[in-house]
């Protein structure tokens, strides 16, 4: 099993500070978007993790903050090295309503 780069070297010390520093800020899991209790402790599967959005073997960086969210263990655990598209889009509103998302509302003609 290889070391990963942020559970040694140079990334260990950047990634333990902005581990604390999500623990203290976020509340939601980052895959999910259903809230964290950060009372829970490991080997829970609802406990606080930290997951990187980009994986490191994907080219992620292993300590920057912007490649750090926080999730569940068991959403980080499904996720595993895959890469998700994390922007969240509002839906668009055509007239007064939302349409249901089946049909390419913008381009109906009736």
């Amino acid at each position: 099993m290889a070391l990963r780069a942020d559970r040694q070297g140079p990334h260990r010390v950047a990634f333990d500070k902005n581990r604390k520093i999500l623990l203290k800020t976020q509340n939601t899991c980052g895959i999910c978007g259903k809230p964290i209790d950060k009372r829970l402790k490991a080997p829970d599967p609802l406990s606080p993790v930290v997951d990187h959005i980009v994986p490191i073997n994907k080219g992620g960086h292993p300590s920057a903050i912007e490649n750090l969210q926080l999730a569940h263990w068991t959403c980080n655990r499904q996720k595993s090295d895959k890469l998700f598209n994390n922007k969240k889009e509002e839906p668009k509103v055509l007239g007064n309503r939302n349409l249901p998302k089946s049909i390419d509302w913008t381009s109906y003609t009736s």
